[in-house]
Order: C-alpha cells, then structure tokens, then sequence
C-alpha cells in the first residue's frame, strides 16, 4: 500500500515497502516539516544569481530583493552567510553586487539549507529520552534521508533551465 498525497493515514502499514521520496508525499509528514523564510529566500536570491552567473553579471542585493520581493534588510544577513560559506563571492564599489563562487551546476539545494535553516533534522532523536526503545524513529531517519537526497539532487543549473 502506497499512500497518495493528502490522503489520510489509517490501519497499520509498513514503511519498509514505501520508497523513501514517497515520504515527503505525506501531507501528514509535509505539515511538520517547515521550512523557514530565510531559506526560501536564500534560495529564491541564489536562482537570481543562477540566472545571471553566465553573463557574469554582478547583482546587487537591490536587485535581487526588488526582483525577488525579498525585504531588504533580511536580504542583507542571508547574503552574508551565504558569502560566509563561500556560495557566493562580493565585489565592492559603485559597480558591487554578489555572483555565485562556483557553477550553478555545482551549488545544490543541501548547500543552501545547510547554511540557512537552523534545524537541520526534521526530528532530533538524541534529545528524546525514549531513543533506544522508540519505535518511530526509523520514520524520521527514513524522512530525513529522503529529504537530504531530493535536496542533493537538485541543483541552481536544473531550477534555472
């Protein structure tokens, strides 16, 4: 048995038989994974820099928040850390602006949550008093993976084609 997507979960099944991307097909597992705004812009501001990375031009974060409708100000802190992680690489002066350090082809979705999203497990095990003797935490690590997987296989060159 193979559930659909937004279809609710009942009886008792096993998750061996399910493949691990139809995981996140789970509306009941979607719902409590979130992920938070400063990833989706950071992500949103890194296919800016997709688009333009083969002309070589250089954007200013100006730019990508009025392209984007990223707040200004939020913008700002989401590019420093991604500089910070050299995902992308600041030029100073009048004609500044960010570009990405490596090749659309080589930053993937992981690299920029990695860097953006603070909870970075959909369940941390380890601060569950009940670890050894639970017996849903083959769910969580079988999501996780599932997700970590789809990230990895994503990468700017494939959003921005």
């Amino acid at each position: 048995m193979t559930p659909r997507v937004g279809e609710r979960l009942t009886g008792c099944f096993s998750f061996d038989k399910i493949k691990p991307i139809e995981l996140v097909g789970f509306s009941v597992i979607i719902t409590m994974i979130k992920i938070s705004k400063k990833t989706q812009y950071g992500l949103r501001a890194m296919v800016c820099l997709a688009k333009h990375y083969k002309s070589k031009q250089v954007c200013s974060t100006k730019i990508i928040s009025k392209a984007e409708g990223i707040p200004f100000d939020f913008l700002e802190k989401i590019i420093s850390k991604l500089e910070r992680a050299k995902l992308v690489t600041g030029k100073k002066g009048v004609q500044g602006g960010y570009i990405l350090s490596k090749l659309p082809k080589k930053i993937s979705a992981k690299d920029i949550v990695s860097v953006l999203e603070e909870n970075k497990k959909p369940v941390d095990c380890a601060l569950c008093g009940r670890k050894k003797e639970c017996l849903t935490k083959d769910v969580w690590s079988k999501v996780e993976l599932s997700l970590n997987k789809t990230l990895n296989s994503i990468t700017l060159a494939d959003l921005i084609k």
